[in-house]
């Protein structure tokens, strides 16, 4: 029930799941691999798929191997690109005209990190009038425990956790297990 008008389809984002941003991270195998369901799935469903690509100049250089996305996952040609160099995908990318061209007022968001450019994006989505999916085991984060932050598992759980009690007028905030996500709505 988006509040954006005549926007009735859905997309799947592929968030930031670039070699130097999920190597080391907790269940980065079994993450990629339900992307990959996903992906699957939604290309056979004729779903837009939408890739997310971050950069910046303290570790993720573009063309660096770390900015590459993983050798697991696979974009088609058609696929669109987005690059950015903020967390919320949204801010200052083209990701708001591809959305719009491609009628899409419903996002399915998988990818990392989940307390960074993940949380900043279904946030950033969900205030701008989409219905956002988060899927649950399709997002994972790097240990920044030596900074004071919880344990990786922690910070996965806790934007579980209080993303399936969002809400707002006219917008639904959805968590979803890979398994379980419907692209029709």
């Amino acid at each position: 029930m988006t509040t954006l008008p005549d926007r009735p389809h859905t997309a799947l984002l592929v968030i930031d799941v670039q070699n130097g941003v999920v190597a080391g991270a907790p269940r980065r195998d079994e993450v990629i691999a339900n992307i990959n369901a996903l992906l699957d799935r939604a290309r056979s469903e004729d779903v837009p798929v939408i890739w997310v690509q971050h950069s910046d100049d303290e570790g993720l250089a573009r063309g660096s191997d770390a900015w590459q996305y993983v050798p697991e996952l696979t974009r088609r040609d058609a696929e669109p690109l987005v690059h950015k160099i903020y967390g919320d995908s949204f801010e200052a990318t083209e990701l708001e005209d591809l959305l719009a061209e491609r009628g899409v007022g419903r996002l399915v968001v998988t990818g990392a990190q989940s307390d960074a450019c993940i949380r900043s994006t279904i946030h950033g989505g969900f205030v701008r009038g989409y219905d956002v999916t988060l899927v649950a085991d399709a997002h994972t984060t790097e240990d920044l425990s030596a900074y004071g932050a919880p344990a990786p598992e922690q910070v996965i759980a806790h934007t579980n956790l209080y993303w399936q009690w969002q809400s707002a007028p006219g917008r639904t905030a959805a968590l979803a297990e890979t398994a379980k996500v419907d692209f029709a709505g």
